[in-house]
């Protein structure tokens, strides 16, 4: 028998095994050294087959880095990041002879600069706002104008509060529907307004829409009470300010030649801006799954690169000096990647649209350079890019979608591109056409699929015909839509923008009847029960396992993904809900979703119950007993679980006699109860004032609650306790 010369030193001790110990010993001895040859051997070779695959993993490593940093409950030292990073990029370093630890080293080393990077965007932002509680005189310049489907919403940058000095932070501010005031970007404001702080979340664990308005400047939010007093005439000064004022001009021109829906939708694709869209025609794309139409992203911007490189590239072939001598490609590629820049600008520069542009970049140095750019490679960098950049977007279902969609695009299409090839084949124009219908609804199921999880954690419902949609919507937009858009642009400086606009307004009404065509159809949304965050993570975990490795070593992120998805079904929810404001009351039992509100109740926050439960919609507290609840005009009882702790719900007037005797008493209103036996938990308009919106679970043997302070914990976005 012969062995492989690496097999270890181990085999002669195999052969004095045999002399002393016999023949048994030594065979035993002899097929463990086969088995650990032949695992190094699979090892090896498999290290061989995803070799280059390592690397894609360090963005993931620092995206880790970066939800673990949001995660925590108390701020950590501001070194944390920067102490864990630089061991572990020595290591990283010197381990070059050992190639586990140098990938973990490198893999700790990603993870840390995600944190360094999430700590130096919190550090770096101005300090929350203290909003008073009563109407207060603002001033300020005009930082952005916006349409609205009534009215207009500005947003004020260094504004002054009473004559104080200026603030670091901005404030948004709806202005009254009859003000008709000339406003522009860089002028001088001054009227009366009411301030309150971002709203909290609706219940704990929801959408944090503090942690937003920290890191992206805004301090309050408001509405005038009375005309807005013009100080001084729009003068936008600076990049960011010329910009916004180009964007409300090419706004104002689309207004006065197409009104309503059309208008705004057609300022949506040249603009960015989605302010002015009517909320029925936003519930249309969203339930259809065109949603992504009305999200400038990669899409839009490929389309724009896209028309600029033909065209460059077509008019300098028609030149024979230049088609001989010139590298026509080069040129329009980079004409191209000129003209997505200034898309990207003018839209606002959103996550999507950035991480596109990125991988743009790195496209046409591939083009320069006459090499092929790595997607895979052009993504990871993307992501590293943005997580340095904006780190905390990796929160927001923005990132999440983008970034899962192109994942699934190019791991599905580099598997999928030998039996694409076939279908298309060498054939006439019949073959050709069929290639690309199927490629098109190739892509938005690949895209729809494996984003539908994180719309599904952040909306609670998930679209069951958007491929059906997109196959009728997305040529529509990317042929007549978006050209003659681009043309629209090009002629607005000879005020003949309208021989293009029209063409394009009727081209989006045919895309608002798709969309309310297929979100008319029957069960086009599926409400779907809440995701825990840990289910989310498994989610990601699995999705970037079958995406990033090239062998079958891929398949084993199958298991990770399933158990994400099926985290619902792990967990939970809670059986009751109260907001922040005391304004809802909600209770889940027997399946359905019972609302007890308050005459001055947020809409918002039912919506983010309902979607949260995956109930669909909510009723009235029933007048008989259903199953764990009975309910009278002045309380309910809810015993969720046989056996289990009762909890009173007390919807007017004084407490029940029999509250004494629950184990939970919960009220919207501030709760007087004296008992002279026993004293249960009590949770009313205070306790939320204090801490925000309260979840309850009522399961044996004591009940649980759980507020929004307690989940996010002490964060410098987090509003402190009240006096």
């Amino acid at each position: 028998m012969q062995f492989p010369r690496d097999s270890g030193a181990g085999l002669p001790h195999c052969f004095a095994a045999t002399r002393r110990n016999g023949h048994h010993a030594a065979s035993a001895t002899v097929l463990t050294a086969l088995r650990q040859t032949r695992l190094a051997s699979a090892l090896t070779a498999w290290i061989e087959a995803e070799r280059g695959r390592f690397v894609l993993w360090l963005p993931v490593a620092m995206l880790a880095g970066n939800v673990w940093y949001f995660a925590l409950l108390d701020e950590p030292p501001p070194w944390l990041g920067a102490v864990c990073l630089l061991p572990a990029l020595a290591a990283a370093l010197v381990l070059r002879y050992r190639p586990a630890l140098r990938a973990t080293a490198a893999l700790l080393a990603a993870a840390a600069l995600g944190v360094a990077a999430a700590q130096f965007a919190t550090h770096a932002a101005p300090p929350p706002l203290s909003v008073p509680r009563r109407a207060v005189q603002i001033s300020g310049t005009v930082h952005a104008v916006e349409a609205l489907p009534e009215g207009r919403r500005i947003t004020l940058e260094h504004p002054s509060l009473g004559g104080d000095p200026p603030l670091q932070r901005t404030v948004r501010l709806r202005l009254r529907e009859s003000d008709a005031a000339q406003i522009g970007t860089g002028g001088r404001v001054h009227l009366r307004a009411m301030l309150s702080r971002p709203n909290p979340p609706a219940y704990p664990g929801g959408w944090d829409l503090q942690r937003d308005a920290y890191f992206n400047g805004i301090g309050a939010y408001g509405y005038a009470l009375n005309v807005v007093d013009v100080l001084a005439p729009g003068a936008p000064g600076g990049t960011a300010r010329i910009t916004q004022a180009l964007r409300e001009t090419i706004s104002a021109r689309i207004a006065a030649v197409l009104d309503g829906a059309t208008g705004a939708i057609c300022a949506t694709f040249l603009t960015g801006g989605t302010a002015a869209i009517p909320e029925s025609d936003r519930a249309a794309f969203r339930d259809s799954g065109l949603a992504h139409l009305l999200a400038i992203a990669g899409l839009h911007i490929g389309i724009v690169m896209g028309l600029c490189f033909g065209l460059v590239r077509t008019l300098l072939a028609l030149w024979e000096r230049a088609a001989l001598r010139w590298p026509l490609k080069s040129i329009a590629a980079v004409a191209a990647l000129a003209a997505g820049g200034g898309y990207m600008l003018l839209t606002g520069s959103h996550v999507p649209i950035m991480r596109s542009f990125a991988m743009a970049c790195l496209v046409t140095l591939g083009v320069l350079a006459g090499r092929r750019a790595l997607s895979l490679r052009g993504l990871s960098l993307a992501m590293a890019t943005l997580l340095l950049i904006a780190p905390e977007q990796a929160m927001g279902v923005s990132f999440q979608m983008s970034f899962s969609a192109v994942l699934a695009l190019i791991a599905g299409y580099d598997a999928l591109r030998p039996a694409l090839r076939r279908l298309h084949g060498h054939g006439g124009w019949q073959r050709r056409l069929l290639g690309h219908v199927v490629a098109l609804a190739l892509t938005s199921a690949l895209a729809g699929t494996a984003s539908a999880p994180f719309a599904a954690y952040h909306f609670g419902q998930i679209q069951l015909y958007n491929v059906l949609a997109n196959v009728a919507a997305v040529p529509l937009t990317a042929l007549w839509i978006m050209p003659c858009g681009l043309l629209a642009l090009a002629l607005m400086p000879l005020h003949l923008e309208a021989l293009a606009l029209v063409p394009m307004g009727w081209g989006v009404d045919m895309v608002v009847w798709i969309g309310r065509s297929v979100s008319a159809l029957p069960s086009a949304t599926v409400p779907v029960p809440h995701m825990p965050p840990w289910g989310l993570a498994c989610v990601a975990l699995g999705m970037a396992w079958l995406g990033l490795w090239r062998t079958r070593l891929r398949l084993a992120g199958l298991p990770v993904l399933l158990l994400g998805l099926g985290s619902p079904a792990l967990t939970r929810p809670p059986d009751i809900l109260l907001a922040a404001d005391g304004g809802l009351l909600a209770v889940h039992a027997n399946g359905a979703t019972y609302l007890h509100t308050r005459p001055s109740f947020s809409g918002f926050t039912q919506d983010a119950w309902t979607q949260m439960w995956g109930s669909g919609t909510a009723r009235a507290l029933p007048e008989q007993p259903e199953g764990g609840l009975a309910c009278t005009e002045a309380a309910c009882r809810l015993q969720a679980v046989p056996g289990g702790p009762v909890a009173v719900l007390v919807l007017d007037g004084a407490p029940p006699p029999e509250a004494c005797e629950a184990d939970i008493v919960i009220s919207q209103e501030p709760l007087r109860l004296r008992c002279e036996q026993g004293d249960p938990w009590r949770v009313d308009r205070f306790t939320v004032w204090r801490d925000g919106a309260q979840a309850v679970w009522l399961d044996p043997p004591y009940p649980d609650v759980l507020s929004d302070r307690d989940y996010r914990g002490r964060r410098p976005w987090v509003p402190p306790p009240p006096d």
